[in-house]
């Protein structure tokens, strides 16, 4: 491509082959996930929103770390990303997930009724910014994945929510790229939202070019 000629962002941010390279040296998630994958992939629309091994992976160390007691996933989808999390949580733990595809529920809860990990969730149906008003607890662990549109607001909110120590994982903070030359209103609530977590002294972050972005927030007062 010569210089100046197109200033479009690539169809991938990393390599296809470094991509590939990382998915395969990254240890795989248990079989019950690969199943929820090949079954999203053949009977749900936009099996894109699967979060993937390497943010799933990414979710389940930190969990594990973290040994979160009280957490919250705003963007459920099939469950994938919510049973990676659980995968982490102490036995007695709750995950509490935010989702309005009905459809979407009642496939991710075929799986929670098969998984160890199951009993750890609940699902609740309904516009996230709704049921944060709703909810009554101090959280441990949040990953947010749902409309980037509230992405500040989600964030904004959660933080409140989060103990000292906590962490507020959000995906898909490159936007395809689009951050770098935003064009649109999502693609400015994103780059606010980034500019905003890594100038607050309230918190310390990490972003991680995993996949299509992933920063990692830790409350610290």
């Amino acid at each position: 491509m010569s210089e100046g000629t197109c200033n479009t962002m690539p169809d991938y941010l990393v390599h296809e082959a470094i991509e590939d390279y990382a998915f395969l040296s990254t240890g795989a998630e248990p079989e019950l996930l690969q199943e929820l994958i090949d079954a999203t992939n053949e009977n749900m629309g936009w099996p894109q929103k699967l979060s993937g091994r390497l943010v799933g992976r990414t979710l389940s160390m930190l969990s594990h770390l973290v040994q979160p007691k009280n957490a919250l996933e705003i963007g459920m989808f099939t469950g994938y990303s919510a049973l990676s999390i659980a995968e982490g949580m102490p036995d007695d733990g709750k995950l509490i997930c935010c989702e309005t595809n009905p459809r979407a529920i009642d496939f991710a809860k075929t799986f929670y009724d098969r998984s160890p990990h199951g009993h750890k969730i609940e699902v609740i149906f309904g516009r996230a910014m709704d049921t944060l008003d709703q909810l009554d607890m101090e959280l441990d662990f949040t990953f947010i994945d749902a409309d980037k549109r509230n992405y500040l607001n989600y964030y904004e909110r959660v933080l409140e929510m989060t103990r000292p120590g906590g962490l507020i994982v959000l995906d898909n903070v490159l936007w395809s790229g689009k951050v770098i030359q935003p064009e649109s209103e999502i693609d400015d609530v994103l780059v606010e939202l980034n500019q905003r977590i890594a100038a607050d002294s309230n918190v310390e972050n990490v972003f991680l070019t995993v996949r299509d972005g992933v920063n990692v927030v830790r409350k610290v007062r």
